[in-house]
């Protein structure tokens, strides 16, 4: 823990802290700190550092790079002195890292770094280790050390200190360097420019540092190289810089590039928004009802193969592009899952209930699902798209680069757009500089056609609905959750939504020639009905559908009945005679001939019995039918068969296809709703919110207000051994842990209530710590704990 963090949070006032409270909700995160000791402990941690680090732009990164290069602790003016800029144009920078506790003034005016800064950035600035670490180093002993010295001519005498402080001065200085330099083998200048300014490490020739006259040798011998591996050399950081000369300055790009933009018409994103919004739901349906019929199996080697994604797309109608953006967004969702026993993807549950909610709700889930994707379906790698729903491993980076492509395309105004495409990448770097630039530019063209299909972007700007989800990007989620309720249940993102859908048009236009004409984007309820019972020839700003005598039986065949379709139908539009003709004419020729499904058959041992249970008043609806004397058929399936046998009297049991008596386990919970086509689907109740973060205002208050207590070190054991008089040595030992260091224990009070605790405090003969079963901090006395446990 970093005792000057610590100093310099006691100075800050309220709002100060609520700005670092604000930008590090890692710190205040649940069991959250309630001394600024522990806050400290967390705002160091190694990988929240890091973390923060990943959501910074570019020029508080440089001003980092800049600290640790310079060394020690530098003043804000010698960091502006180096940068080659003005004081003021380096402080708001720096105000944004004081505001990550990523760095800090303390009293003297010099800014201290968290030590987990220099432990992610091991080369800033394209620069080595200092020199001492390669001359105080266990590969160099004192007699190679006084060897480097007698070269360059200094004094070998004194100890390892003194020789390591007189070669840093000589080899930091540039004049002596230049001068040194001079005397150097042909060559030389060559390799450690190329140490200097494309360095540190780079791949050398090992026999070259043995062989005499080498500029290598020449350059090892002086301390301007140091081999690490037999092919690898790198070059110190002072050395670097001295050879880079005195006019070098680190760089500092306090305002973004560039961004050229081109004025588009505000109502044309608009409108594009209101087409793309019911076709991805019109779409996404019609592909997830697909699978329903036909599993879609997956490679060997994981993924969809090209020529089932170009099946699916000819079955759906849906592009090509479409079907794979689709597919990996509705896996994500956890609309579509692997069933082995199916064979392929099939539905999930959660389909079921998505349905039933509706049209805004179910586009919201589907954005979610892309915002926090780890793949990019579009992405064209070698002129080639990925496998659809195959391994990535740039994973969650292209999550993040579609976090920093839809937040940079956030600074183009309404009614604007970017201009050039490269120019937003650079953009992009510039605000997320820590992304892989390569990944970057070849994943952006993808992620603004995806957004495009989604309705989130179009003619190269951002819709509205687009702006409201790059808002999101602090609360995006990781592939792995199964929803984000704070990016699907957004107040902003659904009023979005709700507009988005408004324009779909719930009604069409019937034609005597036997089609309907939709002028606008259907609806996804319009659209299901016209494709049960019409085939879709034609879509865009108006869809076509034409009824034939297969489709109208299509419909037929999946439960409808002549009238039942003919008011949807009428619902919708006015119907013309010749398509009230076509629909009737194929209903009253519609099953002359019938093939009967058995539901399920009931065997005996007595014929007698079987006759009676076949003449039963009471088990009429089952439509019994007697087969053979020992064999009855239902109608009905079995779980339905088997309790009206059960409710009139008899005793029957559940058996396989082996004859083996069948174990049936009743769903424990959960609301059936009948689903068309007669399915039953159980709703899962709706996600509770997640309760709000804390109020950085609220931490900064009640850390500033709260008066800590005299440290308690001896006293705490003294403390526990005097008053936990139910607990043994070892578990008084294991409890003083959960004070002083924060572990995790079980404990066990006399009532035999337990609760698994930490990050306690002893207040007047109690225990006040974290409770992980309540989610806050409870007092338990001392005197009342009968057992501690560690927990794992």
């Amino acid at each position: 823990m970093d005792d000057h963090l610590i100093a310099w949070l006691t100075t800050l006032d309220e709002d100060r802290l609520a700005r670092v409270l604000a930008n590090r909700p890692d710190a205040i995160a649940a069991p959250w700190p309630r001394r600024l000791d522990a806050l400290a402990h967390r705002l160091g941690n190694t990988f929240a550092v890091m973390e923060v680090m990943r959501g910074l732009p570019l020029p508080p990164l440089e001003l980092l790079q800049a600290c640790l290069v310079i060394g020690g602790r530098p003043t804000e003016d010698e960091l502006a002195r180096f940068l080659g800029v003005s004081t003021s144009e380096v402080i708001p920078w720096l105000d944004r890292l004081y505001d990550c506790a990523l760095a800090w003034p303390g009293q003297d005016g010099r800014i201290h770094l968290a030590e987990a800064v220099a432990r992610w950035w091991t080369a800033p600035c394209g620069l080595g280790e200092p020199l001492a670490t390669y001359l105080d180093s266990w590969m160099l002993n004192t007699e190679g050390l006084r060897r480097i010295c007698r070269t360059l001519g200094l004094a070998p005498q004194g100890g390892k200190r003194q020789m390591v402080a007189r070669a840093t001065a000589l080899l930091s200085d540039p004049e002596r360097l230049t001068e040194l330099v001079t005397t150097a083998p042909d060559g030389t200048v060559g390799v450690l420019d190329d140490f200097a300014w494309d360095g540190p490490v780079r791949s050398v020739d090992g026999n070259r540092f043995l062989n005499a006259g080498t500029p290598e040798k020449w350059a090892a011998d002086r301390g301007l190289l140091f081999r690490t591996q037999w092919d690898v050399a790198e070059m110190p950081r002072e050395v670097a810089l001295a050879l880079r000369g005195p006019e070098y300055h680190g760089p500092f790009t306090p305002y973004p590039p560039d961004l050229a933009t081109i004025q588009v018409d505000r109502d044309a994103v608009e409108y594009a928004m209101c087409l793309a919004a019911p076709h991805v739901l019109d779409r996404a349906t019609a592909l997830l009802e697909n699978t329903d019929k036909t599993p879609l199996p997956l490679l060997k080697n994981g993924g969809v193969g090209v020529r089932e994604v170009r099946r699916v797309a000819k079955e759906t109608g849906c592009s090509e592009e479409e079907t794979r953006l689709f597919l990996e967004v509705t896996a994500v969702a956890r609309l579509i899952a692997l069933d082995e026993s199916a064979g392929g993807l099939v539905p999930t549950d959660r389909f079921d209930s998505w349905r039933l909610e509706d049209a805004p709700a179910r586009l919201r889930t589907l954005l979610a699902a892309w915002w926090r994707m780890e793949r990019s379906s579009l992405r064209r790698s070698d002129g080639r798209y990925p496998a659809v729903l195959g391994d990535d491993p740039a994973g969650e980076t292209i999550a993040r680069i579609r976090w920093a492509v839809l937040g940079a395309l956030t600074e183009v105004p309404d009614g604007y757009a970017f201009a050039t495409l490269q120019e937003l990448v650079q953009s992009v770097h510039w605000r997320a500089p820590l992304l892989d630039r390569e990944l970057l530019a070849e994943c952006a063209p993808g992620i603004l056609e995806e957004a495009r299909l989604l309705g989130l972007a179009a003619h190269d700007s951002l819709t509205d609905l687009g702006r409201a989800l790059a808002a999101l990007g602090q609360v995006a989620g990781n592939e792995n959750d199964d929803t984000v309720p704070e990016v699907e249940y957004d107040p902003v993102l659904a009023d979005r939504s709700i507009r988005a859908l408004a324009s779909a048009q719930r009604t069409a236009l019937f034609g005597a020639d036997l089609t309907a004409v939709v002028t606008g984007p259907p609806a996804a309820e319009l659209a299901s009905l016209l494709d049960r019972v019409a085939d879709r020839e034609s879509k865009g700003a108006a869809s076509v559908w034409r009824f034939t005598p297969a489709t109208v039986r299509r419909a037929l065949d999946a439960g409808a009945g002549a009238d039942a379709l003919l008011d949807q139908l009428a619902q919708v539009g006015t119907l013309p005679q010749p398509l009230i003709y076509l629909i009737r004419d194929v209903a009253r020729r519609h099953g002359e001939v019938t093939v009967t499904t058995v539901g399920c058959i009931i065997q005996g041992s007595d014929p007698a019995l079987l006759a009676e249970i076949a003449g039963h008043r009471r088990l009429a609806k089952l439509g019994l039918r007697l087969l053979a004397s020992s064999v009855l058929a239902s109608s009905a399936p079995a779980d339905r068969t088997l309790a009206a046998l059960r409710e009139a009297g008899y005793a029957p049991v559940p058996v396989n296809d082996t004859g083996e008596i069948e174990i049936r386990r009743e769903p424990q919970s959960g609301r059936l709703i009948l689903l068309p086509g007669g399915r039953v689907a159980e709703l899962d109740p709706l996600p509770l919110l997640t309760e709000p973060p804390p109020d950085p205002h609220e931490h900064a208050k009640r850390l500033i207000t709260t008066r800590e207590e005299a440290k308690q070190n001896g006293q705490t054991w003294a403390l526990i051994g005097r008053m936990a008089t139910r607990l043994p040595t070892a578990e008084q030992s294991l409890l003083g842990f959960v004070v002083d260091r924060g572990v995790r224990a079980l404990i066990t009070l006399s009532d035999g209530v337990t609760a698994t605790v930490s990050h306690g405090e002893l207040h007047s003969g109690v225990l006040d710590a974290w409770c992980e079963e309540a989610g806050d901090y409870l007092e338990f006395p001392l005197n009342e704990i009968a057992s501690v446990t560690a927990s794992t």
